[in-house]
């Protein structure tokens, strides 16, 4: 497990660090693209529009592998990996989040949540959209793959 210090205005401690990755997938003019919504009972954003996403299970995981199994187990998708769109990091209070947003473009199959794969976070719905309002709101209220996203297209949240 990675540590980083942080300081809590109390005092210096070491947190863990959990590696994440989001899926920016768009459709296939490039117009729209997927947003998930999290599980009302989600212990970070519950209830928050987003994009799909899933942490590391191992320090020595790929990122690239990561976002593949994300797509696999949470949309019941193939991905090709287009691009790195940005990475940032966030104090949860009990860890540090460090996030990287990938454009990914899907090979095969068609998106679809929830799946029926156990232990992990399982979306509540989908949609393919234009409009930047969820991702707004859930920026404003701590979402970092939203955070990322709007910072890369200069979007103020």
């Amino acid at each position: 497990m990675s540590f980083i210090k942080t300081d809590n205005n109390i005092m210096n401690e070491e947190k863990p660090i959990t590696n994440s990755v989001a899926l920016v997938i768009y459709n296939q003019d490039h117009l729209k693209y997927l947003l998930v919504k999290r599980p009302l009972d989600d212990a970070a954003m519950p209830g928050h529009w987003g994009f799909p996403a899933a942490s590391k299970q191992n320090p020595d995981e790929a990122w690239e592998d990561v976002a593949r199994r994300a797509a696999k187990t949470k949309l019941g998708i193939e991905i090709e990996i287009i691009k790195m769109l940005g990475e940032d990091t966030i104090d949860r209070g009990k860890y540090v989040l460090v996030l990287r947003d990938y454009e990914v473009k899907i090979l095969s199959g068609e998106p679809k949540v929830p799946q029926a794969v156990a232990g992990v976070t399982q979306y509540i719905e989908q949609k393919w959209t234009d409009d930047l309002s969820d991702l707004i709101k859930s920026a404003r209220e701590g979402s970092l793959c939203s955070r990322v996203f709007l910072r890369v297209n200069n979007i103020s949240w």
